[in-house]
C-alpha cells in the first residue's frame, strides 16, 4: 500500500494530526517490510504443516473415534493439549456431552480410553517445604501470596517443618488447602 505522497515517511508526518489509517497507509523503510511480506507467502504453508504435524494422534483403539467426536466443536489440537488422569478424561468428555457433543455411550467410554491412554496426567513434582521459596508455596499449594510469606516467615523463625501438622500450625495459613495438596508435599 502506498500513500497519497509517495515522499510520504513516518518521520515527516503530523503525528497530532494524521489518523490512524492514514499512519497505517504510510510504507515503512527498511527490510523489515520486505520480509515480513517473504513470511507472510509462506505463513499458510508453514501454519498447514505446523498444524498437520501437531495434530498426527498415535495410533490405537479408539483414535478414529476421537478424532471424530472431538472436531466436532474444535480443532483436534485443542482437546489433546490437555493431559489428565481417567478421572480428568471423563469430567471432560461429560462436559463435552452436556455442550451438545454428539455420541453414544460405547464412544464416550472409547475416547476416554484413548485419551487416558496416550495423554496422561504429567507427574507432578513434589515440593519439599523446608527449601521451597514463596512462589512456589503459592503455585503447589494455591495460596495467597500473603500465606506463602506466612510460612516463609514461620520456617525462618521456627526452623524446619517436621511434618504436615507442623505446617498447618502456621497462623493465617488455609489448612484445608494444605491438606487438598498433601500428597505434593516432602518434608527433608
Amino acid at each position: 500500500m502506498e500513500h497519497s505522497t509517495p515522499s510520504a515517511t513516518r518521520s515527516n508526518i503530523d503525528v497530532a494530526r494524521a489518523s490512524r489509517p492514514a499512519l497505517a497507509r504510510v510504507p515503512r523503510s527498511g527490510t523489515r517490510r520486505a520480509s515480513h511480506g517473504r513470511l507472510q507467502a509462506w505463513r499458510p504453508a508453514l501454519l498447514f504443516f505446523a498444524c498437520s504435524a501437531f495434530a498426527q494422534l498415535p495410533d490405537g483403539a479408539g483414535k478414529a473415534t476421537t478424532e471424530k467426536l472431538c472436531s466436532q466443536c474444535h480443532e483436534i489440537e485443542r482437546s489433546v493439549s490437555l493431559r489428565q488422569d481417567r478421572a480428568g478424561w471423563q469430567a471432560t468428555m461429560d462436559k463435552m456431552s452436556t455442550l451438545g457433543m454428539k455420541a453414544d455411550e460405547k464412544e464416550m467410554q472409547a475416547v476416554v480410553d484413548y485419551l487416558a491412554a496416550n495423554y496422561p496426567a504429567s507427574d507432578v513434582p513434589k515440593l519439599n517445604v523446608n527449601k521451597a521459596r514463596a512462589i512456589e508455596l503459592e503455585s503447589a499449594l494455591s495460596l495467597p501470596r500473603s500465606q506463602s510469606a506466612l510460612i516463609i516467615q514461620y520456617r525462618t523463625k521456627n526452623g524446619d517443618f517436621k511434618s504436615i501438622e507442623d505446617l498447618k500450625k502456621v497462623p493465617g495459613v488455609d489448612a484445608a488447602k494444605i491438606e487438598a495438596h498433601k500428597d505434593r508435599l516432602v518434608f527433608k
